[in-house]
């Protein structure tokens, strides 16, 4: 299988939103599309899904154009879409209907994902519910505990307005992968869960990795992205202005990040050594914090030559030399583009 999206190109009037976008899924895994507020990621997105209308450009899986009938979708939109006033479980049904999974069989798979998603007690709420005390009458008191128990009041089935944002995404994120799709699009999966969930969140996406599924992602949480990803997109003001394999990205950078760390109680005169030797040697010191300094060299020989010049003077503790992360390129590269523009 394969994803080939061939030339995407969108216009209102006279702006351009997305500019001439290429790229290929080959292969099983994680395509990052990244880029700043209105860059045109999800522009891009919806392109691909056939919801929005190409000025230019087609997407194909397996040879055949991209659509619900030759490939099985699933989509995370940005912009959360449950109905706010019908029931959950009533929503996931449909949804799962729309794609083809009806019955039993859906029952069983939003049973599963609602375990996994730790959102049991919205779709079930009168499971476990602890049982309301009996009430019998006597002749001196015509109500007491005891005796014949009276059934509580079950509860009505829980609608979208009464979940948090965080547990709103949780749904839609079952929504998503009802079908248990080929392609996977997700848009800001992460955007306002709280750390927990969106471990959760990761859990979930590494799952369907291993699956062998095909995910395109649209994130602004780059160390997720880096996690994940093995190809990307940079987009800035609706143009690529990086694309390529990460690992390869990374290593073109070269091995210039520099983390120092010094002994604390050597300090002031270890943090003035460090201070002297960086001016010295044009090497900038990026942040200071208590003894760690993170600094840019301009490669390993210039690092090299700076540990032979502080072994002798200051108590080293670390001294790792290491590529740029995502978050560093992605600031590097958008940011000199919106210097040029």
């Amino acid at each position: 299988m394969s994803l080939i999206v061939n030339d995407l190109s969108k216009k209102y009037g006279e702006k351009t939103v997305l500019d001439h976008l290429s790229f290929q899924m080959p292969g099983p895994g994680v395509y990052a599309l990244l880029g700043t507020n209105g860059a045109g990621k999800t522009t891009a997105i919806r392109m691909i899904l056939g919801m929005l209308a190409k000025n230019t450009g087609e997407v194909f899986w397996n040879d055949k154009p991209l659509s619900c009938e030759t490939c099985n979708i699933g989509y995370l939109a940005e912009e959360r879409g449950l109905y706010p006033k019908y029931s959950l479980m009533d929503q996931l049904l449909y949804f799962a209907s729309l794609r083809g999974v009806t019955g039993e069989e859906a029952r069983v798979r939003i049973r599963k994902l609602a375990k996994r998603l730790q959102v049991e007690e919205y779709l079930y709420p009168n499971e476990n519910a602890a049982p309301a005390p009996s009430i019998v009458s006597t002749s001196k008191s015509p109500l007491r505990l005891g005796g014949a128990a009276v059934r509580k009041k079950p509860e009505k089935p829980k609608v979208a307005d009464q979940l948090s944002k965080g547990n709103q995404q949780k749904i839609q994120l079952m929504a998503a992968l009802i079908s248990d799709p080929e392609l996977i699009v997700l848009d800001e999966p992460m955007s306002g869960l709280d750390p927990v969930n969106t471990d959760l969140f990761r859990d979930i996406i590494r799952d369907e990795i291993a699956k062998g599924k095909y995910l395109i992602m649209s994130s602004h949480q780059m160390a997720t992205v880096e996690e994940f990803c093995t190809d990307l997109t940079i987009l800035d003001h609706s143009k690529v202005i990086l694309q390529g394999n990460l690992n390869d990205i990374k290593k073109s950078y070269g091995r210039v990040n520099l983390h120092l760390k010094v002994d604390p109680d050597a300090l002031p005169a270890a943090g003035k050594v460090v201070a002297d030797l960086s001016q010295q040697m044009n090497i900038p010191i990026l942040s200071e914090k208590e003894g760690e300094y993170q600094m840019k060299v301009t490669g390993q020989e210039q690092a090299g030559e700076l540990l032979s010049k502080l072994v002798p003077q200051a108590p080293i503790i670390t001294f790792d030399l290491r590529e740029p992360s995502l978050h560093e390129i992605f600031v590097e590269k958008v940011g000199g583009a919106q210097e040029d523009a």
